[in-house]
């Protein structure tokens, strides 16, 4: 590990078995030379304790830094597709740390603009969903060309590590981060002589700009979805997504790559 890289920030959500547990780590960092900061501008190494869940709110809420370490621990039954460490092996993930055993990897991010103003980063997906019990209607361009109307309850745009997530529960594909890419997925869609969509997922590439056109019908509020925080803005009539110059670092384990744990999480 770069010794400049020294300072550690812990990101949790506090409870009886971390609140038992953390502090042990703690005191195993601080007789390594690590130092524990109160503030995460003071870090250069974040670390969020919980599962995937707490490492996309660790990202989000220090504000997808890009000069430091993100780095992710799973407790008891949480799924870990962003921690390579687990709590009970605290011992493990700082030997790594101080011994080079990690490598660092760079997830995709992709970025959404509502409205042409206010701009969004998202680690995992941006969704766009109906709040009402009634079908959205949106238009659907890629770059400068119209490809579709969907009429459904709504679409996901993933990143590549987003892929596993919400956007694979609607039989969207798992794609591999090293791809500088994005996919776009359907929820409930609706075919038939007046509306037709392609049917399926596509991925678009690093260069290509998405635009989602919210067809004011009286179904022009619907929930915008960051990651796993959702947003309620009015009058949305335009979301446009492209994936980020930005990625977000994270250390992983030698020899644990994000197939291995794809596989330990679903097979």
């Amino acid at each position: 590990m770069n010794n400049e890289r020294r300072n550690l920030y812990f990101f949790y959500q506090p409870n009886d078995e971390l609140n038992e547990k953390l502090p042990h780590l703690f005191k195993l960092a601080e007789e390594n030379d690590f130092h524990i900061v109160e503030e995460s501008k003071d870090a250069n190494i974040i670390i969020a304790v919980g599962g995937d869940g707490t490492f996309l709110q660790a990202v989000r809420k220090t504000g997808f830094r890009q000069d430091c370490l993100y780095v992710g621990i799973r407790t008891s039954n949480e799924a870990g597709l962003y921690c390579d460490f687990d709590i009970e092996n605290h011992s493990e993930m700082v030997h790594s740390m101080v011994n080079a055993q990690i490598e660092v990897r760079r997830f995709p991010v992709i970025e959404a603009t509502v409205n042409n103003q206010s701009t969004f980063k998202c680690l995992n997906e941006c969704s766009v969903r109906s709040t009402l019990i009634k079908t959205i209607d949106i238009d659907v361009f890629i770059d400068d060309l119209h490809f579709e109307t969907f009429r459904g309850d709504g679409l996901i745009v993933a990143t590549p590590t987003g892929s596993t997530g919400y956007n694979k529960s609607t039989k969207g594909a798992v794609v591999d981060p090293k791809l500088p890419c994005f996919q776009v997925s359907e929820l409930a869609s609706l075919n038939n002589n007046r509306f037709r969509t392609l049917g399926s997922s596509f991925i678009l590439s690093s260069e290509r700009k998405l635009t989602l056109h919210v067809q004011q019908n009286g179904n022009d509020f619907p929930i915008i979805g960051m990651d796993n925080e959702a947003f309620s803005i009015s009058n949305i009539q335009e979301v446009t997504v492209h994936l980020s110059q930005d990625v977000i670092k994270t250390v992983k384990l030698k020899h644990n790559t994000y197939w291995d744990r794809v596989k330990r999480t679903f097979l």
